[in-house]
């Protein structure tokens, strides 16, 4: 072995080692930075949705569902800050496919409540009389369908990952992948792409321009109008988080596939993707954050449960007794 080639070798480790420090601090960072408000907003979002489910819409089953897949990924992330900070993994195989799964779940199942919360919103305005008879089991069955899709296009994430020894102290993306031909993989990311990514994509787009079109339309009722823009500002915000969390992750999804592959690419390019991905990657994860503050912006019900009338009225019926009878005592003796 000559002296160029153990330089070579070298240089490749040495760079290898920068990127995954590079990716274990920014993964660290902000998955602490996400982990409590997320946990606050979804348990929020859940009693909320839950315990008012017969006064809302029958939209407010997606955005249950919804609540329930942020819900699942920030359990994870304490096992995940640990990684990140300790560099080693003590938590066994099992325990750590189960995070990488959650993960893309999550990810996948967002992309399509929010899709489904669009569709809805929008068919309420276009088709008022229509989707104002459709049960909530049809709702509940599309949720089911769609548990069903997303968990199962989402195992070749973990499955086609391998550990290299028993109880290894990698996890995650850093275990290496099974040998795939390049037409089987580049089948995978192209599938993965345009059903979990462009079609919900041009879902959430459509919706948005008709809901965005049903306003133009003239109406002498006000009622109709201000619904319409209650429908608007739902849409909108399902649209903006899907851009800003779902999109540059895809973007560089077969860019990081690429980078990670045989094929001849140069240094630069696969340092670019490397360095790029992880903050993507971030960026799909924060929709667990952003999910719960479109609830509350976008929902009347949410947004009336949470201001303070609406909680106190919430108390139990005995401590309101107390309360009103503390009161009554008062004004006898102010007497």
């Amino acid at each position: 072995m000559n002296a160029s080639h153990i330089y070579c070798n070298n240089t490749t480790a040495h760079q290898v080692t920068s990127i995954q420090e590079y990716q274990h601090h920014i993964y660290a960072i902000f998955y602490t930075v996400i982990l409590v408000p997320g946990l606050i907003g979804n348990v929020l979002a859940l009693w909320v949705f839950y315990a008012y489910i017969k006064e809302t819409k029958k939209a407010v089953i997606f955005m249950i569902n919804l609540a329930v897949a942020d819900l699942l990924q920030v359990l994870s992330l304490p096992l995940r800050i640990y990684y990140y900070l300790n560099n080693s993994w003590p938590f066994g195989d099992v325990a750590c496919m189960l995070c990488f799964y959650l993960k893309y779940v999550n990810m996948y199942a967002s992309i399509y409540f929010l899709a489904c919360i669009s569709v809805r919103r929008c068919r309420l305005i276009i088709q008022p009389l229509r989707t104002g008879t459709m049960k909530k089991q049809q709702d509940r069955g599309l949720c089911l369908i769609g548990w069903f899709i997303v968990g199962l296009g989402c195992l070749p994430f973990p499955l086609l990952r391998k550990n290299p020894t028993p109880n290894t102290v990698f996890c995650f993306s850093e275990l290496p992948m099974m040998p795939l031909s390049k037409e089987l993989g580049v089948s995978l990311v192209t599938l993965a792409e345009i059903t979990g990514f462009l079609l919900p994509l041009a879902v959430v787009v459509t919706c948005s321009w008709l809901t965005a079109a049903s306003l133009r339309q003239r109406t002498c009722v006000l009622q109709d109008t201000g619904e319409k823009h209650k429908a608007l500002k739902m849409v909108l915000s399902c649209a903006g988080v899907f851009l800003v969390c779902f999109v540059p992750y895809h973007i560089t999804f077969p860019l990081d596939f690429l980078a990670k592959s045989n094929c001849n690419v140069s240094s630069g390019f696969r340092n670019a993707v490397l360095h790029a991905h992880p903050i993507t990657l971030c960026l799909a994860s924060l929709n667990c954050c952003l999910d719960p503050v479109m609830y509350y912006f976008t929902t009347d019900e949410f947004k009336r449960r949470l201001s303070r009338p609406e909680f106190h009225e919430s108390l139990p019926l005995q401590h309101r007794t107390f309360s009103t009878n503390s009161t009554v005592c008062t004004l006898k003796e102010t007497d």
